[in-house]
């Protein structure tokens, strides 16, 4: 009996010794590895989209962890260079496009990504384009949207003063007049940030300058910005200054927005992607959008279109592989799904179907009638760049220190400086 007794206490101590033994390893086993990516973006206003998609992305791949940061748009690309130059900075970024790629790109800040994406190939050549340096024509970016600068619009308002979408310039301005005359302020825009002046230019410019027509001559060196239309373009926008709030020049694009999600004005020039934050800022804001119409219902009312963001990779980055994985995933279809039914933003990404959001379908409508960006796009590659020039001429036309035709050759004189089809 005592054999049989001591033989089951050494059976307990051997199993619960084995099972010690097994927690204790259990406990001991080596976690697999985490690489940290670093993730910034230019848009805080997006910082809950992009957690939701990192939490996705980190679901499929426990072994990459991505920490965002958002910086303000206006201070980002300063950041950002500053970070890259010194050997630092993100993993994965949201890039710019055309110049503003091409900068950091030719800089060396940035890998190119053919070799690794091979899929980018399967891109549109107007989404390449703006991710393609033109010095050695290798792509740096995965493109993410494309955007359309127009008119967005109040409809509660429209209906209360029994208003419809304007077929001409001179019908427009009558909205303006009949929305000021009832208490609103018509236009909401200001002039205090120049960046919101080249957003203005690409929403009513184009229908009176004349498009793409206009567009091909300037950049092929046919026409300049002394041009007639351009100068009339220039004298237009100047008179919507008293359809714009009181103290205009100091409306920041902050106070911009307010003015029309909060309904204080009917009408605002700005890009496509402004209509998801409206619907955050204020769920039961009901508006659409327009092409701002030429001076005739005949003329075409053009929509500015620009490729605005690319992912793109640090060059010096140390986790190259975990950066590939997350960028795959950016360009993936279900995240360019994501972009449209939740930023209402038109994807980049082949082969998504967007036209199911009702706003997208409308962009897309308008982008019929599409025109290039005039200075993001063709006269961003070189410094003074179109845009920080026309900025800087739009500021002081809209405060009354330049005429229309001072503000177009001080444009044309400084991209003349560089550009040799402006030098014959």
């Amino acid at each position: 009996m005592k054999k049989h007794t001591l033989i089951s206490f050494l059976l307990v101590l051997v199993t619960a010794s084995l099972l010690f033994g097994a927690g204790v390893q259990e406990q001991a086993a080596p976690q697999a590895p985490q690489t940290v990516l670093e993730f910034w973006t230019w848009r805080p206003e997006d910082v809950d989209f992009y957690a939701k998609q990192i939490a996705l992305f980190e679901a499929a791949n426990p072994t990459i962890k991505v920490v965002q940061t958002a910086h303000k748009n206006t201070e980002y690309n300063t950041i950002l260079a500053a970070a890259l130059s010194g050997g630092a900075g993100p993993d994965v970024f949201q890039g710019r496009a055309y110049g503003g790629l091409a900068t950091f790109a030719d800089s060396g800040f940035l890998e190119p990504l053919e070799a690794w994406m091979p899929e980018l190939k399967n891109y549109s050549a107007t989404a390449l384009l703006g991710a393609t340096s033109p010095t050695d024509g290798k792509v740096y970016g995965s493109p993410a949207v494309s955007q359309t600068v127009f008119m967005f619009y109040n409809k509660d308002i429209y209906k209360e003063l029994g208003l419809s979408i304007p077929k001409t310039w001179a019908e427009m301005i009558s909205n303006f007049e009949a929305a000021k005359k009832a208490g609103y302020i018509p236009l909401g825009n200001g002039a205090k940030d120049g960046w919101c002046l080249e957003t203005m230019l690409g929403g009513m410019g184009p229908s009176i300058y004349g498009g793409t027509a206009f567009f091909n001559d300037v950049v092929a060196g046919k026409k300049n910005f002394l041009d007639p239309a351009f100068l009339t373009m220039v004298e237009q926008m100047k008179s919507l200054t008293k359809y714009m709030p009181d103290m205009y020049m100091g409306i920041s694009y902050e106070d911009m927005r307010s003015n029309f999600f909060n309904e204080l004005s009917p009408h605002l020039i700005a890009g496509s992607y402004e209509a998801a934050y409206f619907k955050t800022q204020n769920p039961d804001l009901n508006f659409d959008i327009f092409a701002v119409p030429g001076p005739k219902a005949t003329d075409p009312a053009y929509v500015s279109v620009y490729a605005d963001m690319n992912f793109a990779m640090n060059a010096k980055s140390k986790n190259k592989d975990a950066a590939v994985k997350f960028l795959k995933f950016l360009s993936s279809k279900e995240f360019g799904k994501a972009m449209v039914t939740d930023l209402k933003m038109v994807t980049s990404v082949p082969d998504v179907d967007a036209t199911s959001d009702p706003f997208i379908a409308r962009v897309l409508e308008l982008q019929k009638n599409a025109t290039p960006y005039l200075f993001l796009v063709g006269f961003r590659y070189q410094q003074p760049t179109g845009s920080s020039l026309w900025q800087a001429a739009a500021q002081g036309v809209m405060a009354g220190t330049l005429t229309p035709a001072q503000a177009a050759k001080q444009v044309q004189d400084g991209i003349a400086s560089y550009y040799k089809p402006f030098q014959k």
